[in-house]
């Protein structure tokens, strides 16, 4: 691979110098073993990946420990790491290296970017492990590398088999619903045949959650969702809860419905302080809707918790249990996609007015609706062993004021890049912002030049 090569400033080189050990961070010094590396690469790959700088160490002195910069001599000494790097299986091409240099320091550093990958990635003392805080733990057990698969979404808990007679869901009326919309000429226990979710008489996961008329009872605390409306802006207290936590239950699609209806009536009583006085809050429905769509059929079903959804007077938080699957990462989730459940993916959007209408774009249409109220983008979180989605009732700057701030480090501006910034995606709409800045003084067109795009800019000062 074509290893890069970058000078830092002073400044950059005292900030690395200062970067401390975490989650995604660690520091090695020159003299590790390659071996011995492979531990935080391995540990990377399976967990959230993560940075390694490999040349710089602590060393003791009277005011206790310090960091060092004391690189290689040249690139060549650092091609025994290279070498394990291309043997470790199956990291393959899911790394980044660049060699770093700064003014006045000792030798280069190699800073290697390790990402997550779908496989599991094993060090070269036959060891799996996992990154917790500044640590790389090694996996003890069967127990937690079977957990380590589900949570990679490499094995899926929606194909296991439920001690269930097939006719819970063979004989359902939510089965007999879909077939009669879906499939009219289908038969139930033939069609759930051909879909791998009956097998050898016995229902799966997958086929539980999905045609059960009461999938909750089969699969508790780990099939329903849990609303909870908490009366303040702080964290979340008993004290402040407005009333019992709601469980919604049900197969997944009435599920994911019933559940926003729920979560919207329950915001639209919620009143805030405005202009005009108390004013009610407003979430968008398509990303309440798609947020809880994905919590539902991305959510890994072997953790025993439920989908819980908390609203508070300034955010809805939705947290989903299990880790992000495969490859994904809070960085990549709205460029990439990756189903930990793909059979209720597929399934559940054979419905008629199906949830997951767009597949893949959910994260992605959640985004733009919030855009368009004007509220900032949704926060994605991903926590020990689950991953929580944040929708903050917080306005974004004005057009206006996002057009003026552009303008503090730029000369122009276009039509085309101010769409880009505030997110109105009409031509004309984008005008009347420019129009109104005129008005008020604050802009004026600039001199036309042919072949240039017509643009804004702030009024020159008279002579």
């Amino acid at each position: 691979m074509n290893v890069s090569q970058k000078a830092l400033s002073a400044d950059a080189h005292a900030e690395l110098l200062a970067i401390p050990e975490s989650h995604f961070v660690d520091l090695k010094s020159t003299e590790i073993l390659p071996g011995k590396l492979t531990r935080t690469i391995s540990a990377f790959a399976n967990t959230s990946g993560g940075e390694i700088y490999v040349g710089i160490s602590e060393v003791d002195d009277l005011n206790g420990k310090t960091r060092e910069w004391s690189g290689f001599a040249d690139p060549e000494a650092a091609n025994a790491i290279f070498q394990v790097l291309e043997g470790l299986n199956p990291l393959g091409n899911n790394y980044a290296a660049t060699f770093l240099t700064a003014p006045g320091a000792n030798g280069i550093v190699l800073h290697l970017t390790i990402f997550k990958t779908q496989e599991i990635v094993i060090a070269t003392d036959g060891k799996i492990y996992v990154r917790r805080n500044a640590q790389n733990l090694p996996l003890s057990s069967d127990d937690a590398v079977e957990r380590l698969r589900y949570d990679k979404g490499i094995k899926s808990f929606e194909d296991e088999l439920l001690p269930l007679e097939k006719e819970s869901i063979t004989n359902s009326a939510t089965i007999i619903d879909f077939l009669l919309e879906a499939v009219p000429t289908g038969e139930p226990e033939e069609w759930l045949l051909k879909q791998r979710v009956l097998l050898d008489g016995k229902p799966t996961v997958a086929g539980t959650l999905l045609y059960s008329d009461e999938p909750q009872a089969a699969l508790p605390k780990r099939s329903a969702i849990k609303v909870l409306r908490y009366q303040t802006k702080k964290d979340a207290e008993r004290d402040f809860l407005a009333f019992d936590p709601l469980t919604i239950e049900g197969p997944l699609y009435n599920l994911i419905y019933d559940a926003v209806d729920k979560v919207k009536e329950i915001i639209e009583k919620i009143e805030k302080a405005g202009p005009g006085g108390l004013e009610k809050i407003s979430y968008p429905e398509e990303a309440l809707h798609e947020i809880l769509t994905n919590s539902v059929l991305h959510r890994d079903y072997n953790v025993a918790a439920d989908v819980q959804v908390r609203i508070f007077d300034n955010r809805v938080e939705i947290e989903s249990p299990g880790r992000l699957p495969g490859h994904v990462t809070v960085e990549n989730i709205t460029k990439t996609q990756f189903a930990r459940n793909p059979k209720i993916v597929r399934l559940i959007n054979k419905f008629k007015n199906p949830p997951n209408k767009d597949v893949g774009e959910g994260l992605n249409t959640a985004f733009e609706a919030m855009g368009k109220l004007r509220l900032k983008k949704p926060e994605i979180q991903e926590l020990d062993g689950s991953v929580l989605v944040t929708l903050k009732h917080e306005s974004l700057a004005s057009p206006e004021q996002m057009v003026m701030e552009y303008l503090k480090t730029e000369a122009e501006i276009t039509n085309s890049i101010g769409r880009d910034l505030t997110g109105i995606k009409s031509e004309n709409s984008m005008k009347q912002v420019f129009y109104r800045l005129r008005e008020s003084g604050q802009l004026e067109q600039s001199p036309k030049i042919a072949g240039k795009k017509p643009a804004w800019r702030k009024p020159e000062k008279a002579e």
